[in-house]
This record gives C-alpha cells, structure tokens and sequence, in this order.
C-alpha cells in the first residue's frame, strides 16, 4: 500500500487577491519523461513577458519583498517547496491592503502570476529551482521602481511560519510596510 500524501500547491492564506492567478499546470508523462506547459498568452493573465530567468535557491532562504510599479510577474516552482507571499498596494484595487499567501510544491507544478502594485517575496524550504518572468527586462530596472519592506512586517499580515532566514543586506535592513508606503506616497507613486 502506498502511503504517500499527494502535496497540491495552493492558497493556504489571505484573501483571492483581484488579478492573481494560481495557473495549475499538467504535466504530461510517458516512458520518455514528461512535458509541461508553463505558460500561455490564451490563459488571459496581465502578463506580457519580456524576460525569462532560471533561479536557484537553498533552503532557508528569503528572497524580498519587493514593489514594483513597472511589471507585472510569473513565478513557477519548478523543484522544491516554497510559500510565496503577495499585499495588495494598487490604489483603487478592490484588495487593496489584502494579502494572500501560497504555498508551492514542484511535484504538483503551478504558476503564479501577478500585477505590478503587489509587494511580494518568497521563502524556500527546501533547496529549489524557479522560473520567473516580468514584463520588464532586469536590465531596464532602476532604483525608482524597486522598492522594499521588511519581510516579517505584522502589517503585511503574511503568515509565514518561519524564523531566522537568509537574508540579503538589503532585506535585512528594508524598512517597515508603513515606512515605504510613505516613501512611495511621498515620491507621488500612490
């Protein structure tokens, strides 16, 4: 008897936030191996690619979060175990200060996709491989649109579940929610 528990990634927090999709994905196996399709202009998301990365991240690492105004962005665990938060900062969005949290498993393959105005980070439980795309290059970023916030900020109403993970200094030193709203609101962005 097999008694292995099927993992599904899903919405395990928050609220279903205006214009996200968590896009399953069907993986198609034979004798061969498999296929997958992990993205189609059809599926009727707010993303238009521009840029596609590979990233691979250990365990316990944190990678945000960040704000954009700029693009829109797909993340899709391809390997690994990972939740993947997401709040609300569009003004005159119907979730607006609503957050929502996933949690991903590359057995059961999923893309999520968002609209810029959503802060955003992730954590990885396991060693893991993701694939992201924006719809601006990384090249054309600039300080003006990569914002950041503290990832354990209670306001961000995130619950992660986690302690002590790796960090970036900047994440580390990112200010409060409260504090970039601020910023932003004072740089006319919101």
């Amino acid at each position: 008897m097999n008694t292995t528990t099927l993992v599904k990634s899903a919405q395990i927090a928050g609220v279903q936030l205006h214009q996200v999709r968590l896009q399953s994905l069907n993986e198609h196996k034979d004798y061969r191996g498999s296929f997958t399709e992990i993205f189609q202009d059809n599926w009727g998301t707010v993303l238009k690619p521009v840029q596609w990365s590979l990233v691979r991240s250990e365990a316990n690492v944190f990678r945000g979060m960040h704000f954009h105004q700029r693009h829109d962005e797909y993340f899709c665990l391809i390997e690994g175990h990972c939740v993947l938060g997401l709040r609300d900062l569009r003004p005159g969005s119907p979730t607006q200060h609503q957050s929502a949290l996933f949690e991903l498993f590359g057995e059961d393959p999923a893309a999520l996709i968002f609209p810029l105005g959503m802060i955003h980070g992730w954590y990885f439980h396991t060693p893991s491989i993701h694939i992201q795309s924006v719809s601006e290059a990384y090249i054309d970023y600039g300080p003006d649109d990569n914002w950041r916030c503290r990832w354990d900020d209670p306001e961000l109403e995130l619950p992660w579940g986690i302690e002590n993970p790796i960090l970036t200094d900047l994440a580390a030193t990112a200010p409060s929610l409260r504090s970039l709203i601020a910023a932003l609101e004072s740089k006319g962005h919101m």
